[in-house]
């Protein structure tokens, strides 16, 4: 709902939305100079003395006007034409014209009513509406996302438009809120759909009659400093029961012209206080460097608009159309879906479709919309849920275990939860187990035990729909075709082959980096963005599942490399292999943001062995800042598989390695590089101790040895590998 509420005004409004902003971001800037080119006033300056000023000068002066500003324009009549200029309050003498801005009037016509009257003041006042509604929605949606509001600013993942929209949002929103409420008060001021009240007083015909008194001794205008001052009018000396108008901060009031006393006066109401607050709320007039806030966060809203509309279309195209969607209050099925990149909403779709054609009615939802109360006609929920990096929740399920927490009770209706991950990972299907684990101890009723589906696998999710078929008494058939990930070709630059003298062949691919069209860097779609550590997908001929390596380069190194062992029978490393220089292969980008090094200058311990050196070695080239970075890397021999040994070298003569430590399992004196690891047993808990981060990448045997050896190790210091994965210090990438 609050997506929907947030994604329509801002599709349907958004050029009327940048014309607004941008023209106020641009009137934000008329304030700010008019106070800077503005002489200041003196602050014993009074009314009197600035009126006999410009007296002196103007005799036939008819009115003084100080702006919010501090401008102070005078008014008079000469040779029977009218007359006005901005004149200096320490002389009365004038300093410029007073003729308006041309600019700003075309630019103030632009953003009150787009040069149409009424009509496009109504208009815009739609767009303001459209703005808060954006505004408020979006506050709710940036607290979601960073899982609440107490996270306001925690950090965020994902491509790089959705990034750049909630930064901009974070910043920008309060401002946004404050801009289109007081504009909105505005225009209903100005249709007076508001209360209207008299802000002068009734004017009474008690005047004396005598004219010619002089300003500069008149009580009243003695005692009003300029700073206080909107205008003073004068009166028709030839008009005996003519007055002084005096308008202040305080109040209107009217004074004799020939006694000076005050005829009449009324102070400014509450509601009076309100508006004018609003109006400088709005323009900036009065408060100029707030205005200029306000036009910072409206230049917000173009950039908004467009990463919106990038993450709107990449929305579409990255996740299927579910048809036939009933709403929440009618289905008998409610599906709830936990998704980061979009593949386990394809799942969904087949599940709804099939469903639905069985005669099912059936909802279907992110997991971070779950909402009991509104399921009154639910039989069972269906909840798909994938898992984010080390057992984390994915975008699209934030919240939901803290709703589910909330419960006073578990709902009647049974339960399903279905897990996607890749069993190559520790923490295969983690928050999918967890979201089982706490329904059943919230007293829950599984409807079948939960299971899980691997590496995309159709055949696993065809077998759970016969399950869940068999629960609820129908024959659910699910044929899930994976939609194939949108692939580019990569044009290979180099290779340079290791190991093949004992029989463990190993190569460095290096591809051309492709050109990526604007739209896509910014939805952080193909390769705009990456680093070493992300994932580079190849689907080989002859198979629909994708094949991962972990990258050696990042977007800055305009290359992409990879690391690749030859698996005897293996179908995509066999591929590779027969790769040369110009030859191409289809490949697409996963981000792996788990496994970043992350920022600082704490020392960072890098572990692998054979192709895990690949993002390792990738680390280290990124290194410019010449973090302490201590390598521990295994390998069979070095005469056959020292990878990267001369960049190695290099690096360290550069600054952006610190330390190297190898370790090889073959030759006269085997080791492992848990071997090397111990052997450097004082220098690892020292390193530890002041706040290193490790990085593990390669085997799981390798990864296994690695954990025991740092077990040991960091035991007299009271530490563990448990301890450390749990403050974020050890992470790993294994295969």
């Amino acid at each position: 709902m609050m997506r929907s509420l947030h994604r329509w005004p801002g599709l349907l409004a958004a050029l009327l939305l940048v014309v607004l902003s941008l023209s106020g971001a641009a009137l934000s800037l008329f304030p700010a100079a008019e106070r800077l080119t503005s002489p200041q006033l003196a602050a014993t300056l009074s009314v009197a003395d600035l009126a006999a000023r410009i007296e002196a000068v103007h005799p036939q002066v008819e009115q003084i006007r100080r702006a919010p500003s501090g401008r102070i324009t005078a008014y008079w009549f000469e040779d029977g034409a009218p007359q006005a200029a901005i004149v200096d309050p320490a002389t009365g003498q004038d300093i410029a014209a007073a003729d308006p801005n041309p600019f700003q009037r075309w630019l103030t016509n632009l953003h009150r009513s787009l040069f149409l009257g009424d009509g496009g003041r109504l208009a815009m006042s739609a767009g303001a509406a459209a703005m808060l509604v954006l505004a408020l929605s979006g506050a709710g949606l940036v607290a979601r996302r960073a899982g609440g509001w107490r996270r306001w600013f925690a950090p965020l993942r994902g491509p790089l438009a959705g990034r750049l929209h909630v930064e901009i949002a974070r910043v920008a929103v309060a401002g946004l809120l404050l801009s289109s409420a007081t504009a909105l008060w505005m225009t209903a001021s100005t249709f007076d759909l508001l209360p209207d009240r008299p802000t002068s007083p009734a004017f009474l015909n008690d005047a004396s009659g005598q004219t010619g008194a002089s300003v500069a001794v008149i009580g009243r205008l003695k005692k009003t400093p300029v700073a206080e001052l909107r205008s003073l009018s004068f009166p028709d000396p030839g008009d005996a029961v003519d007055v002084f108008t005096l308008k202040t901060d305080r109040g209107t009031g009217y004074l004799d012209q020939g006694t000076g006393a005050v005829l009449a006066w009324s102070d400014l109401g509450v509601w009076q206080r309100i508006s004018e607050t609003i109006y400088m709320l709005h323009t900036g007039q009065g408060a100029a460097t707030l205005g200029l806030v306000l036009g910072l966060t409206a230049l917000g809203v173009p950039a908004m608009a467009g990463t919106g509309f990038v993450l709107w279309l990449a929305g579409r195209r990255g996740r299927p159309r579910i048809r036939g969607n009933v709403a929440a209050g009618h289905a008998e099925t409610i599906m709830l879906v936990g998704s980061e990149g979009g593949s386990t909403w394809g799942f969904a779709a087949t599940l709804h479709a099939a469903l639905s054609e069985a005669g099912q009615t059936v909802h279907a939802a992110p997991m971070s919309a779950f909402d009991p109360a509104r399921y009154r006609q639910a039989r069972r929920i269906l909840v798909l849920a994938a898992t984010y990096g080390d057992g984390d929740a994915p975008a699209s399920a934030k919240g939901f275990l803290d709703l589910l927490q909330a419960l006073p009770a578990a709902p009647s209706t049974p339960l399903a939860v279905l897990g996607f991950g890749d069993r190559g990972f520790a923490a295969y299907c983690a928050f999918a187990q967890t979201v089982a684990e706490t329904a059943a101890a919230q007293g829950w009723r599984l409807l079948i035990p939960f299971d899980t589906v691997d590496r995309q696998s159709p055949q696993d999710f065809a077998r759970w729909g016969r399950s869940l078929g068999a629960a609820i008494g129908i024959d659910l058939i699910l044929a899930h075709q994976p939609a194939p990930p949108a692939a580019l070709p990569l044009t290979l630059l180099s290779r340079r082959d290791y190991g093949t003298d004992v029989q463990a062949p190993t190569t460095i691919l290096r591809f051309a980096l492709p050109e990526i069209a604007l739209w896509r860097r910014l939805a952080g779609h193909g390769f705009g963005r990456f680093r070493a550590g992300d994932l580079l997908g190849i689907v080989p001929e002859g198979s629909a599942a994708p094949r991962f390596y972990s990258l050696a380069s990042g977007l800055r190194d305009s290359f992409i490399e990879i690391v690749v062992k030859k698996h005897p029978g293996g179908l995509c490393s066999s591929q590779l292999f027969g790769l040369e220089p110009g030859d191409t292969v289809s490949a697409f980008l996963r981000h792996n943001p788990g496994f970043y090094p992350g920022c600082g200058h704490t020392p960072l311990i890098l572990i692998g062995a054979g192709t895990g050196i690949g993002p390792l070695a990738g680390f280290v080239r990124a290194n410019t800042r010449r973090r302490p970075i201590h390598l521990f890397f295994g390998m069979r021999h070095p005469t056959s598989d020292f990878l990267y040994d001369a960049e190695l070298a290099d690096w360290q003569r550069q600054g952006h390695l610190r330390h190297l430590a190898t370790a090889c399992s073959r030759g006269r004196m085997p080791r492992y590089v848990q071997d090397a690891l111990r052997e450097e047993a004082a220098e690892i808990t020292r390193l530890i101790t002041r706040g290193a981060r490790i990085m593990v990448c390669g085997g799981r045997d390798m990864a296994a040895g690695v954990s025991a050896a740092l077990t040991d190790i960091l035991a007299p210091a009271g530490l563990t590998p448990a301890l450390l994965k749990a403050q974020g210090r050890y992470v790993e990438d294994v295969y």
